[in-house]
């Protein structure tokens, strides 16, 4: 399991995993980290010319704030494996951002009403993608809001402008494009109810790797063939959008 230590740089925390670590499991080392997400064959969104995060939900007002500003707050570095429910996993990425524990003491708490109690954090993306995160997972060390990957700044294809990143949950927790957090006091409904695709692929509350939490009714290990199958062609059908910029297929 990944472990934290604190770098010699002032600010910076490490994430850990060590020459020979067992994956979670179900997990498979993948060369290399594809781009994978809900737009599929379909490029990535457009940044912005001027990129903010709009904070929502059960604050005193609404507000936003320049992407540039928010990483303007203390910055770490964080070293980590990033776990896709799939099945696959892409070893010892190197991420740089702010801590969403920081965002959220300094920028959203101030922000609410006395007494308010927070229990989930909904993070949206400019592909319309949202995940929901408890705010004990949320606040956790190891929760950053990322923008550089590997020594650069993220691509189109890994999130930019900004994306989540929590490595102790499987991937789709990790809401790329970041553009919108909504702040709960009661956990959020399911925008889809009980659509079919909604309960195949009924994502986990928690989503922790470790404990192989893959779907939100079935166990991870009965579901494990399912999404492997898909793996494949899904990476197949990313790759088509991919950002023909990029020189190599990975990272």
């Amino acid at each position: 399991m990944n472990t934290l230590r604190r770098s010699p740089r002032l600010g910076r925390v490490r994430s850990t995993v060590g020459p020979l670590v067992t994956l979670p499991p179900g997990q498979r080392r993948l060369d290399g980290f594809p781009r994978f997400g809900t737009h599929l064959a379909r490029p990535a969104p457009a940044v912005p010319a001027d990129p903010r995060l709009e904070i929502h939900g059960a604050v005193t007002e609404p507000f936003d704030v320049p992407v540039a500003t928010l990483f303007s707050l203390p910055r770490r570095e964080l070293v980590a494996d990033f776990h896709c429910v799939a099945g696959w996993s892409a070893t010892n990425l190197r991420w740089e951002g702010v801590a969403f524990e920081t965002i959220y003491r300094q920028l959203i708490a101030p922000a609410l009403p006395l007494d308010t109690v927070v229990t989930h954090i909904v993070f949206g993306g400019l592909d319309g993608y949202r995940s929901v995160v408890s705010i004990d997972d949320a606040l956790t060390d190891d929760v950053l809001v990322a923008d550089r990957l590997d020594g650069r700044p993220l691509d189109s294809d890994h999130g930019a402008p900004a994306r989540l990143v929590s490595p102790a949950q499987y991937g789709y927790v990790s809401t790329k494009h970041l553009c919108r957090i909504d702040v709960h006091t009661t956990e959020p409904q399911d925008p889809d109810g009980l659509r079919l695709s909604t309960l195949v692929f009924k994502s986990h509350p928690r989503a922790r790797v470790w404990e192989e939490e893959r779907h939100g009714y079935l166990p991870g290990w009965a579901v494990r063939p399912f999404y492997r199958a898909l793996k494949a062609p899904l990476l197949r059908l990313c790759a088509r959008g991919a950002n023909p910029g990029r020189t190599s297929p990975s990272r």
